[in-house]
């Protein structure tokens, strides 16, 4: 299995990404990022809203629901992931007792031809070590494809805070837009 720093530092433009992972110390943590190329995709920012992670405009605007969306949000023990509105229809699911695979369920690519645009979303649980990561994309740094359904990695941080640093410290400032990390338990 592959290292988190191998999987981030091969992947110059990843889209956005979810990173579930449980440290070495066992706290189990999920993040999410956002990078972007186009100046509409790099003027949005992840802020904490109402509990839920957010991604928004940084510049007054329309709400566009292919880039303004609750990335990361809570249903009850569960902690849910994702790249867009399809987050929060998941944690609803979640709170009505639908079974995670069932939450997880039913959505289809973003609708924005060619690229077809995956929907990552993440409920997960892992043992010490261990990660899974799931991006839009797999990049040479120029060229940008639909990237593998998830990729499975270890962990060295022992804490969240040498999580997060090992989780964007692979980028090279280039492409990130914006990163956040958030504990949960995930059962």
């Amino acid at each position: 299995m592959l290292t988190l720093h191998t999987l981030l530092s091969a992947n110059p433009y990843p889209g956005r990404g979810v990173l579930c992972a449980r440290t070495r110390s066992g706290a189990v943590l999920g993040g999410y990022f956002l990078s972007g190329r186009s100046p509409a995709s790099r003027d949005r920012a992840l802020k904490l809203v109402d509990g839920e992670l957010v991604v928004g405009p940084l510049s007054p605007g329309k709400h566009d629901p292919l880039r303004h969306y609750a990335a990361a949000t809570t249903a009850g023990d569960w902690l849910v992931l994702g790249n867009g509105e399809q987050v929060s229809r998941a944690a609803q699911r979640l709170h009505a007792g639908a079974s995670p695979t069932e939450a997880l369920s039913g959505f289809a690519y973003e609708p924005d031809p060619p690229i077809r645009t995956s929907r990552i979303l993440a409920v997960q649980d892992l043992e010490p070590g261990e990660a899974v990561l799931l991006t839009t994309y797999e990049s040479d740094g120029e060229q940008a494809s639909v990237a593998a359904p998830f990729t499975e990695a270890t962990v060295g941080a022992g804490t969240g805070e040498e999580l997060l640093d090992e989780y964007v410290g692979e980028s090279d400032g280039q492409q990130v837009v914006s990163t956040a990390g958030k504990a949960a338990y995930v059962p």
